[in-house]
Formats: C-alpha cells, sequence, structure tokens
C-alpha cells in the first residue's frame, strides 16, 4: 500500500502526460471548469432570446443567492477578524512554556527570481525581529539558474550579509530545463528543500518530524510571533504529521503606496482567506503555508509540473494519506506585497496576470477527480464534498459576477416588445438592484475591517489618503468582474482547450 507504484498518479500535472483511456479521462476532466462556467453563460443568453421570462427569474434568483451568500461571508469575515485581532494580541511564548518546544527548527524558503537586494533583505529582517530563537530558524534562499549571474550575486550578498545570524543560511540555485518540470515556484522550493535536507536537516542530524517548513513568497515578512503561533498549533494538533498550517496573507508591505485598484484587490484576497478560515473543511494551502518536513519529503515535495503548487501541495498529501490529511488556520497574519507596476497601466495589467495564475487552480479539480477514481481508500463523502466544494468554488467565481452586472440584464435589451410589456420587464431592475443595494452590507463590514487591519499612516500621508482607503471599496464591482470572473474565465478556457498555462511571476515594485 505504501509503495511508489500504489499512488504513480500522486504527481500528474496534465493530461498529455498520461495515455490511452487515462489520457482521455483526465481530459474530460480539464474540460469541466470551463464546459460549466461557459454552459451557465450560455443559458443566460439563449433564455434571454428565446425565454425571457425564465432567464429573468434566474437573474432574480442569482441575485436573492448573492444577498444571502455575502450575509454568510460577512458573518465568517467579522468573526475571523475578531480571532485574528485576539490571536495577535496573545504572547505566543507563554503559550509554549508548557510545551517541549526547544527541539522544533524552522526551515524557511524564499524562492528568489528576479527580486531586488531590498526585498529579499526585508524578508529576512523580518525574521530577526521575530521573537522565536533564530538559531532555531534555518534559512534558504531558494535562487534560479535561469535568472542569470547577477541574481545568484544578490543571493550570495544576502547571505553574506546574515550569515551566522541563523541556525542555517544556504543558498540553492535551482537548474534550468530538469526534465518533468516547469520553470516556476513548485520546481524551485522542491529543489531547494531537498537541498535543505542534505545540507542542513541531515548534516546537523535535525529529526525530520521535529522540522517545520514555511514556503515562503520571496516578499513575506513576518509578525513577531509568527514561529511562535505555528509552533503552539503544530505540537496542540491532533495529528500534527497529518496537518499544514495557513497564516492569514496580508498585502500591508507597500499598502500606502499602492492606487486604490490594488488596494482594493489586495484587501479582497486577504479577506477572502480569512472567510475561509472560519470554513476549515473547504481551506487548502494558499500561497505563503508551512508544513512539517517529514510528510513533505514523504510526498515528493512540492509539484514540479503545475502552476497551483502551493494549493496542489495539500491535494497531494490530501490523496497520498487517503484523505486523512487537513489544513489547520492559525488566524495569524504574514505581511506581503500589493500588486504594483511603475504606472497603472502596467499594474493593471499584472493584477489580471496575478488573478488568472490564481484562478488557474482550476487545474485542480481534474486532479483530484482523477486521483479520486484512483483511490479507493478516500472516504466517499470525503471525496463528494471536495469535489463538490472546489467545482462549485471556482463556477461561481465566474458565472456570479458575470450574471449579475452583465448577462443577467439581457432579457430587457434582447427579450421583444412581448416581454417589456410584462409587469416581470418593469420589476426585474428594480428586484435585482434592490438585493444588490442589501448586499452593499457586506462592502461596509469589508470597508470596516480594512480600516483595522491598514498600517499606521505615514507621516507624509494626509488624512485623505485614509478617506480614500475607505471609498475605495466602490470599485468592487468592476474589480469582481474585470480581476475575478474574467481571468477565472481566461483560465477556464485555457485549461478547456489545452493551452496550459506556464508560472507567472509577480513583479516586486516598491518606491
Amino acid at each position: 500500500m505504501d509503495t511508489k507504484d500504489t499512488y504513480w498518479y500522486l504527481h500528474i500535472g496534465r493530461a498529455n502526460e498520461l495515455a490511452g483511456r487515462d489520457r482521455i479521462i483526465y481530459r474530460f476532466f480539464e474540460m469541466l471548469p470551463g464546459f460549466l462556467s461557459i454552459g451557465t453563460l450560455l443559458l443566460f443568453v439563449v433564455l434571454s432570446f428565446y425565454k425571457p421570462v425564465w432567464a429573468a427569474y434566474l437573474t432574480i434568483i442569482f441575485s436573492v443567492y448573492w444577498l444571502l451568500k455575502t450575509v454568510y461571508l460577512s458573518v465568517h469575515l467579522r468573526h475571523n477578524f475578531k480571532r485574528v485581532r485576539h490571536n495577535m494580541s496573545l504572547d505566543w511564548n507563554e503559550r509554549l512554556q508548557n510545551l517541549s518546544h526547544k527541539d522544533i527548527l524552522h526551515l524557511v524558503i524564499f524562492p528568489f527570481y528576479t527580486e531586488g537586494y531590498d526585498v529579499v533583505a526585508e524578508s529576512v529582517r523580518g525574521l530577526l525581529r521575530s521573537s522565536w530563537d533564530h538559531k532555531r530558524i534555518a534559512v534558504v534562499i531558494a535562487a534560479e539558474e535561469r535568472a542569470g549571474k547577477a541574481q545568484r550575486a544578490i543571493a550570495d550578498r544576502i547571505a553574506a550579509d546574515f550569515e551566522g545570524k541563523f541556525g542555517a543560511f544556504i543558498v540553492t540555485e535551482h537548474p534550468a530545463g530538469r526534465e518533468g518540470e516547469i520553470p516556476g515556484k513548485g520546481s524551485n522550493i522542491s529543489y531547494a528543500a531537498e537541498e535543505a535536507r542534505i545540507r542542513i536537516l541531515d548534516a546537523q542530524n535535525i529529526p525530520y518530524e521535529k522540522t517545520l517548513v514555511s514556503a515562503f513568497d520571496i516578499d513575506t515578512v513576518v509578525y513577531p510571533q509568527y514561529f511562535s503561533c505555528l509552533t503552539w498549533h503544530f505540537l496542540t494538533s491532533e495529528r500534527p504529521e497529518r496537518t499544514s498550517f495557513q497564516p492569514i496573507p496580508l498585502y500591508n508591505n507597500n499598502i500606502w503606496d499602492a492606487p486604490m485598484l490594488s488596494r482594493v484587490i489586495a484587501y479582497s484576497s486577504s479577506f477572502w482567506q480569512m472567510i475561509q478560515q472560519e470554513r476549515p473543511e473547504r481551506l487548502a494551502t494558499f500561497s505563503s503555508h508551512a508544513v512539517p518536513f517529514k510528510p513533505l519529503r514523504e510526498v515528493g515535495y512540492w509539484q514540479k509540473n503545475v502552476v497551483s503548487e502551493d494549493s496542489r501541495i495539500f491535494w497531494n498529501l490530501f490523496v497520498r494519506y487517503d484523505g486523512d490529511y487537513d489544513v489547520v488556520p492559525m488566524a495569524y497574519p504574514v505581511s506581503m506585497d500589493a500588486n504594483v507596476a511603475p504606472n497603472l497601466l502596467g499594474t493593471v495589467k499584472n493584477i489580471y496576470l496575478q488573478h488568472r495564475r490564481w484562478t488557474y487552480g482550476a487545474e485542480n479539480i481534474p486532479y483530484i477527480l482523477f486521483a479520486f477514481l484512483k483511490n479507493s481508500r478516500i472516504p466517499l463523502g470525503k471525496k463528494i464534498r471536495a469535489a463538490f466544494v472546489q467545482i462549485e468554488g471556482f463556477w461561481s467565481l465566474t458565472t456570479n459576477p458575470l450574471v449579475l452586472f452583465a448577462v443577467g440584464w439581457m432579457p430587457l435589451i434582447v427579450g421583444g416588445r412581448a416581454f417589456n410589456a410584462t409587469v416581470l420587464s418593469y420589476n426585474l431592475p428594480l428586484v435585482a438592484k434592490g438585493f444588490l443595494t442589501a448586499s452593499l452590507f457586506g462592502l461596509i463590514v469589508s470597508a470596516a475591517i480594512a480600516m483595522q487591519l491598514v498600517p499606521e499612516r505615514p507621516r507624509e500621508k494626509s488624512r485623505f489618503h485614509s478617506l480614500m482607503h475607505f471609498l475605495q471599496w466602490m470599485l468592487v464591482p468592476l474589480t469582481m468582474v474585470v480581476f475575478s470572473a474574467i481571468p477565472g474565465l481566461d483560465a477556464q478556457i485555457r485549461l478547456m482547450l489545452g493551452r496550459y498555462l506556464g508560472f507567472w511571476v509577480t513583479p516586486k515594485h516598491r518606491k
């Protein structure tokens, strides 16, 4: 059961890696997300022409569903905000006093590509500002050979500047063009983790089961008690070797220099993660996350041939341990960069590309459906629940905003004279508008919470900037369509057509 052949499908990335019947099945699963999303939107269009009354009622149903969902998610957001605020007020070092924790090593991996010295150095300095014993932190700067000698020089400079300040500090260089890999974060940090095993853990006789790996984006800056909080959750977990740990990404590093559009997108992304932490049955690892080293090595590290390695590692572990694997929400933040470019057009482009990469996480749907077919040891209930959550999540991501703000209004335009003469035609915009207006309650909650999460206003920023941090939430309907639904549909169509995406690295820009 534990042989490699038993889990031969564990690191399948795309249908073209398979043959015969398996390839056909996996290809069908790749087409499924796009088929469902496009089919829903086409259904609205067709009904608007031929059955406008049906389309109008469906629009009202979607509006009611949106209102109920907004209230439901807003309640979860408020609860998690209170949990985060509480967790940040605790002394996690004190909570560790009665637990055996001094033999825990934190292995931190920073994947490094084309970022500048200042971005990397600030992330490493954040580790030094943490309250955890620095000698029980091992740091890996995971450079890429394809980035060139200049970037390797930056990595070596970082190592020289911080040498001796941690329990270990190494630089790895991921070779370019390795067979079976796509260039990106997954292949880089997998290589770095194996190098760290040889050069740090084995060299210092550090037990794998006592090592926690924090896989960070290069701009991740930890809050002071991140490692203590993580250690407490690890040591008090019911099954520490069957659990990953997820902090909340707050895109605060450069938030006061980010344009309004970037701020809305940044906080919306953070809020979604906060909401998910109140629904742990739906939670998967995302962006910066932590994994115990022992199961990480047993599963073969992060997958090297996919774009969404951060969430895929959870599904790898879930499948490898026959559904006996969870993610524990930490309700404690790490700070990262909002997506900013030197100009507004560049920012718009970068946000779109970043969200297309994130929503390309739909590639997990064919993976888990295929793995569920192959693995009869996962309980059927867990399979159904996980598959439904993933399919419904990516379907609603792309369809709901477009139905509410675009195609749902088509009956009024193409429904014809007969429909426009009905009472329903008159009431449709009033009813839908009423439900959408009521759902603004969610935006008010978001704005209030965002104002409490934003870092202290710099002296050079006026109170007008603070006001803009509140008023920016009026952009949410626009951002939902342009930077959520459309890139999500783009990603699903590419997956459906077999035009697979590569890993796009988000550029880091700070003033």
